[in-house]
């Protein structure tokens, strides 16, 4: 009896210093090697690849946002602000789903079919969206111009990537929104334009964001070289 007794205190004894052992490794030594050695070497991409301006984090290189006017009383779906470069259409999940406007709650594709006439209507409506926003005068974009991501979501709804072709014919327009030359916003454009990673994975692109907040800085620097107005 004794010695059943003594044995299962042993056991005991023996099971519970293991999960302490287990508890300090698995629970505090490894998480907190991992995070230093994250923070250490990739500090930008542990901390979900934040982008700043102005010394505030004003969103992720990762996740796509909107770039919207402030909604009208009744409106359901705000007009977008002009003045910035827009990224991909919004309606991941289709329209009023919870992922519309680049939420984060869900994410996903409408998993419609290329026949399908509701999809259809989504890119022609896009299509004609791009060509009247982006017509400027002495600049007419044609349907022609327009590529498949000016009128398509992503798998996620969240890419926050486009292609330097749409990002190319929104130039004229955010120029002229701005008040800045043309070439200077191209310029911006080709400075975001990131290649094919290790030069042959995927397609070229352009950050939105990143190119917008080089946007914001650049517009604030012509307005503040700029002459003042005489009167």
């Amino acid at each position: 009896m004794n010695n059943s007794v003594t044995n299962t205190a042993r056991l005991l004894g023996a099971g519970l210093r293991a999960l302490l052992a287990l508890t300090l490794v698995t629970g505090v030594v490894y998480p907190l090697t991992v995070t230093g050695i994250a923070q250490g070497l990739f500090g930008g991409k542990a901390n979900g690849s934040e982008i700043e301006a102005d010394g505030e984090v004003v969103g992720s290189s990762l996740i796509g946002q909107s770039y919207n006017l402030p909604p009208k009383e009744g409106e359901e779906t705000p007009a977008p602000d002009l003045k910035w470069f827009q990224g991909r259409p919004q309606n991941g999940l289709g329209t009023n789903s919870v992922n519309t406007r680049y939420s984060i709650i869900l994410s996903g594709a409408t998993n419609r079919s290329g026949d399908n006439e509701e999809l259809i209507q989504w890119v022609k409506d896009a299509k004609a969206a791009v060509v009247r926003d982006n017509s400027v005068p002495g600049h007419t974009v044609k349907p022609s111009d327009v590529p498949a991501d000016a009128v398509t979501s992503s798998g996620s709804g969240l890419d926050p990537d486009i292609s330097p072709q749409y990002a190319d014919i929104q130039v004229h327009r955010v120029a002229l929104k701005n008040g800045l030359p043309v070439a200077a916003v191209r310029e911006l454009v080709d400075e975001h334009t990131e290649g094919r990673t290790l030069g042959f994975i995927g397609e070229p692109r352009v950050n939105v964001l990143e190119l917008n907040v080089a946007l914001k800085e650049l517009a604030g620097e012509t307005r503040h070289a700029a002459p003042p107005h005489a009167g």
